[in-house]
């Protein structure tokens, strides 16, 4: 049975509805980082809630999701008008054109110290360098909608493809795999490495945790609520999964042994959707509404 918890979650206003808090990660100057995606804005939130906001670009731009970045930087992607961003924790800004519009989304930090990210309408996968130099890999599928992308086991960027029911594991070398989801109309989104030499993964259109073993397996873990839109996912160092339920205004929780507990936010209607653990351990939460949810340890 999953269990509710209130009094744990503080949210905390950063912004108003019109910015649109999304996409979340802990950056390497202890601070939180943030996309508003409707404003064109990245912000800076300090565990003692000092915030600070910068133009991401043009202001209908839609960065999305944020990384931090092997060089100190912050990396994110600006879908709407095809560019990667970087920005130094002073808030100072550059941006690398696609060669051809893609609608750049999900991005992360690889293994082999470039940035890895996933373009929506392209079936491609991107990689950038710190200074700039942009190659990109075919997927073999097509109308797949690459989503979100994590480093994973075997030194392999691992991926979602939301419209093929799938996920991706793309090697060094440019050899792509892809893993077709046991259920149907799955749509995964959100994706992370867990310390169990997995990957664990989001499916909005099912309401489930998946996870994806070393050996090709797939398990499934079925929400209490199969409507709850499940949309990112991130690992605490503990070993557990965190996770977004959009469409029912919860965090959740999975262990490695798929045992699901959840927690109610307090804001109703306040469609969480990145989440992080952040600098203080705790977890934490872009609210769309205009907040972030920090979750105590």
């Amino acid at each position: 049975m999953p269990h509710f918890d209130r009094p744990s979650i503080r949210e905390l206003s950063i912004a108003d509805a019109k910015a649109g808090p999304y996409g979340i990660t802990t950056g390497p100057d202890a601070a939180l980082w943030l996309t508003l995606v409707h404003s064109g804005e990245i912000a800076r939130l300090a565990v003692d809630g000092e915030l600070s906001r910068y133009p991401a670009g043009p202001a209908e731009c839609r960065p999305s999701v944020i990384t931090a970045g092997p060089d100190g930087a912050l990396w994110f992607t600006r879908s709407a008008d095809h560019h990667i961003g970087r920005m130094t924790t002073d808030g100072t800004l550059t941006a690398f054109a696609l060669p051809q519009p893609g609608a750049p989304f999900g991005i992360c930090a690889g293994p082999d110290g470039a940035l890895w990210f996933t373009e929506m309408n392209t079936d491609r996968i991107g990689r950038i360098t710190t200074d700039g130099q942009i190659t990109h890999f075919s997927l073999p599928a097509q109308g797949a909608f690459p989503s979100m992308i994590t480093s994973g086991p075997g030194d392999a960027l691992w991926f979602t493809l939301n419209q093929a029911n799938a996920v991706g594991r793309l090697d060094l070398d440019g050899t792509v795999t892809l893993h077709r989801l046991p259920t149907d109309g799955a749509a995964p989104v959100g994706i992370t490495c867990g310390t169990d030499d997995a990957v664990w993964f989001v499916e909005i259109g099912a309401g489930q945790i998946g996870r994806l073993g070393a050996d090709g397996a797939i398990q499934e873990f079925p929400l209490p609520d199969r409507s709850a839109r499940p949309h990112a996912i991130t690992t605490a160092p503990s070993g557990e999964c965190w996770f977004t339920e959009w469409g029912a205004n919860r965090i959740g929780c999975v262990t490695p042994a798929g045992v699901i507990t959840e927690h109610d936010l307090p804001t109703p209607a306040s469609e969480p959707h990145g989440i992080a653990v952040g600098p203080d351990g705790a977890v934490w939460t872009a609210l769309e509404t205009g907040a972030v949810a920090r979750l105590a340890p």
